[in-house]
């Protein structure tokens, strides 16, 4: 509705005057609260492109617009480890999302369909593993890092992977059974009427209807191989670097000061994948979490 309709409205009494202010009061917070959130970004979009060394400029907290460049990006690309760094998360990020998703999908599946001998225990199980495992993870650590030095694998990508798979199978599990719940059986009844088999009815049926679902874990355990940080710096070697911890090396390899220039072109780069990843799969995203249960 335009602005001029809505005057309309007000004048010819359908719309209360006091609804069109909380609409507006409402629409104004909300705008607010968006530039506040985006504000960090767009100052680091701006520092990537700017001249020196500083988070500010001498004019101001901006530079001059004239000023910007590339070299930044230049230096990202073609100097620093970046691309080193982007293979080794790739493989921790593929290990992690391949053996997450061979576990998730036919464990959510079973929790969610079938009535089996445990499956009451391995559902509080992953409820423990879910809302107490972070409270823990100081001990999980400790224990982790000399569990890994005493068996020689405390450099190895493929062995971080499956750690990050580990975590992140039980709440994942969880959530895509939630989802698979909100399946109406009648689906699969109908199916196995018309003489479907029970593996045509999971291709045909289930995974279909949970593409939304999927496309949640799928983003959730692309992030947890993605984005950790506290666990790789401590497990590998700089030769191993996944971006997280090369990102971090660069914040404090200055010994004066950082090089927040190529700091914030480093951050940029490294956090595209996972913006470009959400967007292209917003609808599913928003589809998954509202019907998972996580919506608000």
């Amino acid at each position: 509705m335009s602005v001029r309709q809505t005057i309309e409205q007000v004048k010819a009494g359908k719309l209360d005057p006091a609804d069109v202010l909380k609409t507006v009061v409402a629409t104004g917070g909300a705008l607010s609260l968006l530039l506040v959130l985006m504000f960090p970004v767009y100052w680091i979009f701006t520092t990537s492109l700017s001249q020196g060394a500083g988070l500010m400029s001498s004019e101001g907290v901006f530079a001059d617009p004239s000023t910007y460049n590339l070299d930044a990006y230049r230096w990202v690309i073609y100097e620093s480890s970046f691309t080193d760094a982007l293979v080794n998360s790739l493989i921790v990020v593929t290990v992690t999302v391949t053996v997450s998703m061979a576990m998730v999908i036919p464990g959510a599946y079973a929790l969610s369909r079938r009535q089996f001998a445990g499956r009451s225990k391995i559902l509080y199980g992953y409820v423990l593993f879910t809302q107490v495992g972070a409270g823990l993870s100081i001990a999980t650590l400790i224990a982790l890092y000399a569990l890994f030095s005493n068996l020689g694998l405390s450099n190895s990508l493929v062995t971080l992977g499956l750690f990050y798979a580990a975590s992140a199978i039980p709440f994942n599990t969880w959530l895509l059974k939630t989802f698979m719940d909100n399946i109406p059986v009648s689906y699969e009844e109908a199916a196995l009427i018309d003489g479907a088999s029970r593996w045509d009815v999971i291709r045909e049926v289930i995974l279909p209807l949970s593409k939304p679902g999927i496309a949640v874990v799928l983003i959730f355990t692309f992030l947890a191989g993605w984005n950790e940080f506290i666990v790789a710096q401590r497990l590998l070697r700089p030769e191993n670097y996944t971006l997280s911890v090369e990102l971090y090396a660069l914040a404090t390899s200055g010994q004066y000061e950082t090089p927040w220039t190529e700091f914030a072109a480093f951050a940029i780069m490294f956090a595209l994948p996972v913006a470009i990843i959400y967007f292209a799969a917003q609808n599913y995203v928003e589809s998954g979490l509202s019907f998972g249960g996580m919506e608000g």
